[in-house]
């Protein structure tokens, strides 16, 4: 009971120093997988060793992925990709359902982009949509936040799901985790997107713009000239497509039975789709979306800023799996894993776990990553040790990660600012939204464990 005590007192300081104090994530995870290697009597000799080797080697199993998948999201963010998407999308569905329109562009662009730049680079597209429909914009806003919300915490390769599948190990298997997650994602997406139409024809009164903290952007045809001209669409979606599809086909490659046939197919599938290969493959299609004599220069400065975005990920990403390696060394596994299996809670455990950290500090990977190296050791005593098992689980923690953004997550602020949607009317519409997409893709993971379990 004592090693219970401390790990609820060790989630609650990491909670409390980077919601209230604003210490970094990086800081307040490695400081508590030290803090924990002493309070649960890890003997000295193995305690740094404990901490650093789970460190290095998260990083050197999953950084590149991070590192390339960011990169990729970049070019496509300052090429003009994501508005060609965005336009190609709208060609497609048309002007009739601006909220379905809003909701599955979200869903697209932020399997490779962060939400937070998805929504800023959107928002004058959903501005002017919003204004030819006719209808509220509390609404377009609400399907275009939780289109984005829903690929990023349950898609690889955003990095959440991507630190989440290196801490509970199916790294090999991202081909799975893809093919779940899609769906998964979707139907989170579509649940949000029912509450969103209720929300057409609703009125509020929106921020003026001459406030001070207002955010103020280009409208969508300005954003548009901007770019120049804009990739061709095909190209736009391939750096997403290609890795996407490479890596699903290696994971089908090394199926039982050999689907693809004795000789140099399978091997060479396998290799294609090695997240890192695949990805690597995604940069080099992405770098043809720049263009002009100025080409190298664009790449140096875009490759630059993908680094610069990557690096606090990266770090929390390996603290997180420092605090998980010193809790799966610590009597505490022994004594969850005693308890906790006959509670039949199975995916719960870390739906809920995300879904606190989430709620109380803010940062939907924060909640990711740490969930993720809390569930690790748990996986057995919840009877999620199988491959399908530890998928599921990253899907059930990516699930809480969405359930709820409020006022302690950039993303809403993001989103409440651009929209200029009052705080108390944020309350009663995007955090409303983020809950009930979080609980539509835990009950969706819950269906699908039924079935593969």
């Amino acid at each position: 009971m004592v090693d219970l005590i401390i790990l609820l007192a060790l989630v609650a300081a990491i909670v409390l120093v980077t919601a209230r104090w604003h210490i970094s994530p990086f800081l307040a995870l490695l400081g508590a997988a030290l803090l924990a290697t002493f309070l649960y009597r890890i003997p000295l000799e193995d305690s740094v060793t404990t901490v650093t080797e789970a460190f290095g080697s998260t990083l050197g199993n999953i950084g590149l992925v991070i590192i390339f998948g960011t990169m990729i999201g970049v070019i496509l963010e300052r090429s003009g990709a994501a508005i060609s998407m965005a336009d190609a999308i709208i060609r497609l569905i048309g002007n009739r359902f601006p909220n379905l329109t809003m909701s599955l562009i979200g869903y697209i662009v932020s399997i490779p982009v962060f939400c937070d730049s998805g929504y800023v680079i959107l928002n004058s597209l959903r501005k002017a949509i919003t204004s030819r429909a006719g209808i509220s914009g509390l609404a377009t806003a609400t399907a275009l936040m939780t289109g984005l919300f829903a690929t990023h915490t349950l898609v690889p390769p955003t990095p959440g799901p991507l630190a989440a599948a290196e801490e509970l190990g199916v790294t090999a298997h991202l081909g799975l985790l893809i093919g779940l997650g899609i769906p998964v994602a979707l139907l989170s997406a579509l649940a949000a997107l029912l509450f969103a139409s209720r929300l057409s024809h609703k009125e509020f009164a929106a921020l003026p713009p001459e406030r001070e903290d207002d955010i103020e952007v280009q409208d969508y045809e300005a954003l548009r000239r901007s770019f120049g001209t804009l990739p061709n669409p095909f190209l736009a979606f391939s750096p997403i497509g290609v890795p996407l599809l490479l890596v699903c086909l290696g994971s089908i490659a090394q199926l039982p039975g050999e689907p693809f046939g004795p000789g140099a197919v399978t091997p060479t599938l396998v290799f294609l789709g090695t997240p890192v290969i695949a990805l690597i493959i995604g940069l080099i299609i992405a770098t043809s979306l720049l263009s002009g004599e100025v080409k190298l220069n664009q790449f140096n400065s875009q490759i630059h800023e993908a680094v610069r975005v990557a690096a606090p990920i990266l770090l929390i990403t390996g603290a997180g799996a420092s605090f998980g390696a010193v809790l799966n060394a610590s009597p505490l596994t022994e004594y969850l894993s005693e308890n906790i299996a006959g509670l039949g809670l199975g995916l719960g455990v870390p739906f809920l776990i995300a879904a606190a950290l989430k709620t109380a500090q803010g940062s939907s990977t924060v909640a990711i990553v740490t969930g993720s190296a809390l569930v690790s050791p748990l996986l057995g005593s919840l009877g999620l040790d199988s491959t399908e098992g530890a998928v599921l689980a990253v899907l059930a923690v990516g699930a809480g990660a969405m359930v709820v953004s409020h006022a302690n997550d950039s993303f809403f602020w993001v989103v409440s600012q651009l929209s200029r949607i009052p705080v108390a009317t944020a309350y009663r519409t995007l955090t409303v939204a983020t809950a009930i997409q979080g609980l539509t893709a835990f009950i969706a993971i819950l269906l699908l464990s039924l079935v593969i379990l």
